[in-house]
């Protein structure tokens, strides 16, 4: 005789749906549902492909190891986060891998639709059902595809935009990058700087302060052992062939100086990105460690793709009309026919195209204020680059920094410049504004310039 323990355990409802009732069938449905939206596999497990469904787990279980390691070195070291991740032969295999966990999320959940045997379900909860197990599973292949394509993307376009080999070295503590938003539109010959400003970070703390200079600032001298130092020993208000003014340097130098540098395209610059380095350098003291350039007609791309941006707009500009747009009070006024539209004062969300004219205005404005306006615009844009953007809208935000900016940074000081930047996004960037009325740009103060760096430097060092 047989005992008890000996005796064959029946098929439980949740594999042999034959035994099951309707209502078992619904209770099964919604843990299918549940199984497959934290372990996709699991289902097939307890229901179906038992070999399949291990494939499905080992991924999960991989899955999840990556992200709470990731999630660890968050709290140990963001450097090692971006180091791992920004190198091709890590990044893009990951980011391969991950891509076919969502193609094979997206296989169970089909799957979990018929292992749910749908047509034995007389309940009304059918369609709520099936509503539930595509949108789970789809949100989950969506992020982790997501993660995936983002993980390339990144790879790709460091490797694209930062092509230089070497590494930066902190000067007294700190790393000085020139930044410079460029204009080459079609009304002009060549490019010329917009804005320029040094964009100074501690390589300790993060601590990062940006020093706006007037693109129109005069007399200016260069580093002294560079070669354009040489065709103008004396300053750049002495023969220069046009208007002495720092933004002028750039077109100046490669119209007529280029030969002065020729190794500049090698290390992915230009011979006049190092002549107003060197201007630069001497104008703030500093030593400049590398560049970026933005070019503004990009710009446009780049804030579409986060959504746009809200700004404050402290005075009504003109879309397109003349340099007498103006009424009495310098407000908007009906003496503008051929304006396109206005920006209206006040608080306003501008898409690409809005902002762009709200940066680079020169109507019913004066010439320093456009610059603030080209400032406020950047660092708008940089305060809303958050990881929440970056992971979902990467692939855009991708798109149009591949067009955006031209640097000369070594690939090798992304992931630690990175670091520091996510650092001083949350202690908020400083400004200094070397300009009016403070600095008098037809004739500069350069040592109280050096002086009013310093004392900035000191107070967030």
């Amino acid at each position: 005789m047989r005992s008890a323990s000996s005796q064959p355990v029946a098929p439980t409802p949740f594999r042999d749906t034959q035994r099951a009732s309707s209502a078992q069938l619904v209770k099964r449905a919604w843990w299918i549902i549940l199984l497959n939206l934290v372990i996709p596999g699991s289902a097939q497990v307890l229901a179906g492909n038992r070999r399949l469904g291990r494939i499905g787990i080992i991924f999960t279980l991989g899955f999840w190891a990556l992200a709470l390691l990731t999630l660890l070195f968050a709290f140990v070291s963001k450097l090692a986060i971006f180091t791992l991740l920004l190198n091709p032969l890590i990044a893009i295999p990951l980011g391969v891998l991950f891509i076919c966990y969502a193609a094979l999320i997206v296989f169970f959940t089909l799957d979990s639709l018929r292992l749910m045997n749908l047509p034995a379900v007389t309940s009304r909860a059918k369609p709520i059902i099936i509503a539930f197990l595509a949108i789970t599973g789809l949100i989950a292949s969506f992020i982790t595809g997501t993660i995936g394509s983002t993980a390339i993307t990144a790879s790709n376009l460091v490797n694209k935009m930062f092509v230089n080999s070497g590494s930066l070295e902190p000067q007294k503590g700190r790393y000085n990058i020139l930044l410079i938003g460029a204009d080459s539109g079609s009304n002009r010959f060549g490019l010329r700087p917009d804005s320029i400003s040094v964009i100074s970070i501690s390589a300790e703390t993060g601590n990062t302060v940006n020093i706006g200079l007037p693109r129109n600032l005069s007399r200016i001298q260069f580093t002294p052992g560079t070669p354009i130092k040489k065709v103008y020993p004396y300053g750049y208000n002495h023969d220069c062939g046009g208007p002495c003014l720092l933004n002028a340097i750039y077109k100046s130098t490669m119209d007529n100086y280029a030969y002065l540098y020729p190794g500049a395209k090698k290390k992915g610059s230009t011979a006049g990105m190092e002549a107003t380095k060197s201007a630069v350098q001497w104008i703030t003291g500093l030593k400049i460690d590398a560049y970026v350039m933005i070019n503004m007609k990009s710009f446009v791309g780049l804030i579409d793709a986060i959504g746009g941006i809200e700004v404050n707009v402290k005075k009504a500009l003109p879309i397109g009309g003349q340099l007498d747009c103006v009424d009495a009070d310098n407000e908007r006024g009906s003496i503008c026919p051929d304006a396109m539209s206005w920006i209206e004062k006040g608080r306003q969300h501008m898409d690409g195209r809005t902002a762009l004219w709200y940066a680079r205005s020169r109507h019913n404005t004066n010439d320093y204020d456009r610059m603030r306006r080209q400032r406020e615009v950047e660092n708008i844009v940089l305060k809303k680059i958050d990881l929440q953007t970056l992971l979902f809208r990467f692939g855009a935000i991708a798109g149009a920094g591949a067009k955006l900016v031209t640097t000369d940074i070594p690939s090798g000081d992304v992931p630690k410049l990175m670091d520091l930047a996510f650092k001083a996004k949350g202690k908020g960037i400083k400004s200094l504004q070397l300009s009016y009325p403070v600095i008098q740009a037809d004739n500069p103060d350069f040592w109280l310039m050096r002086q009013l760096i310093a004392q900035k430097f000191k107070k967030y060092n």
